[in-house]
């Protein structure tokens, strides 16, 4: 009797997406202060025929969930989280912007250690130099 490996959630999540004919999911990566050029490019993808998920927060702009100091950096550990569970589901990374900052570079660590493929709007920003 063969042996069979299992799957890895992973696997199977791209496996179901190619099955249900989903089109390519890409995930925006990038400082908020870019917010502005990463709704450009989710048009850009989009129109390409690709799924987008971005940042859906700026914490940098004012607004009533986040004025509180505490409850801020409380929702952003918790947005970091979210944007990581979107970087696994995507198919690949695009990094918007000429600036890479530590949370960024976090992200782009995490997508490369999954296996996704990361394009950046200014390659010369790569980290890795790759």
């Amino acid at each position: 009797m063969a042996s069979t490996q299992l799957s890895t959630a992973e696997v199977k999540l791209a496996d179901a997406k190619k099955e249900l004919h989903i089109p390519r999911i890409v995930v925006i990566c990038g400082s908020t202060r870019f917010m502005a050029e990463m709704a450009a490019v989710e048009v850009r993808e989009t129109e390409a025929g690709r799924i987008v998920v971005k940042p859906g927060c700026d914490l940098k702009s004012p607004n009533p969930l986040w004025s509180d100091p505490v409850a801020a950096q409380a929702l952003k550990s918790r947005l970091d989280e979210l944007h990581r569970s979107k970087i696994v589901l995507a198919d690949e990374v695009l990094v918007v912007g000429d600036y890479i900052g530590d949370s960024t570079r976090s992200e782009i660590a995490y997508a490369r250690s999954l296996g996704k493929p990361v394009r950046f709007t200014h390659p010369e920003v790569d980290p890795d130099g790759a």
